[in-house]
């Protein structure tokens, strides 16, 4: 990849006439800072959620309450929800989202450096539908995927390194759909939705 992967994100989106929203936890609203740092970015770019609070991924952001409470917000499961349910907030075409423990504790019984990814967008379609923006999604209209990272370092390191890692996850998912293939990082790839 020849840009940083933020403006690579734009680049792609923009060719493709497609916005982004974005769903943040333990990053904190960095993701939408590498974002809108890219000049150009309000061509793609329509929001961000920073659902720090736990009940606030379920009550914003549409994650299963039931979830939340049976595995905490640490999960690979809520970070496609996260992902989902800002795509549907905010009316855009993708979606991503981080969830995840930077430090300096555990939490919900995940390790320092456990972190989930997550991006959430355009699946098949049903014939004759619309772009499916702001509508709930569906097995037909909505395709998710998301990364679990173990991430070493100081708790800086691991939320950029959540911001670059979801970014990139977005670049292979819209360059494997044009290029028909996707490359994984050195994280565990795991189906979404």
């Amino acid at each position: 990849m020849s840009l940083d992967p933020a403006a690579e994100v734009l680049r792609l989106l923009q060719a493709r006439g497609e916005t982004l929203a974005v769903a943040e936890s333990l990053t904190g609203g960095l993701v939408a800072a590498e974002v809108t740092a890219v000049p150009g970015a309000s061509r793609v770019f329509r929001g961000s959620v920073t659902a720090y609070a736990t009940e606030l991924k379920h009550e914003v952001l549409g994650v299963d309450g039931t979830l939340l409470a049976e595995r905490g917000a640490v999960d690979a499961e809520v970070a496609l929800q996260m992902a989902a349910g800002v795509r549907k907030v905010m009316g855009a075409d993708w979606g991503l989202a981080t969830t995840g423990v930077a430090g300096p504790e555990p939490q919900d019984g995940q390790a320092v450096g456990t972190v989930f990814v997550a991006v959430d967008g355009p699946g098949p379609r049903a014939e004759g539908s619309d772009s499916g923006r702001g509508e709930p999604s569906s097995a037909l209209r909505s395709e998710g995927k998301v990364a679990a990272l173990r991430l070493n370092g100081e708790r800086s390191d691991i939320r950029m390194e959540s911001v670059r890692s979801v970014l990139t996850l977005l670049v292979e998912r819209l360059s494997g759909e044009r290029a028909g293939n996707g490359r994984a990082q050195d994280t565990e790839q795991n189906g979404g939705t």
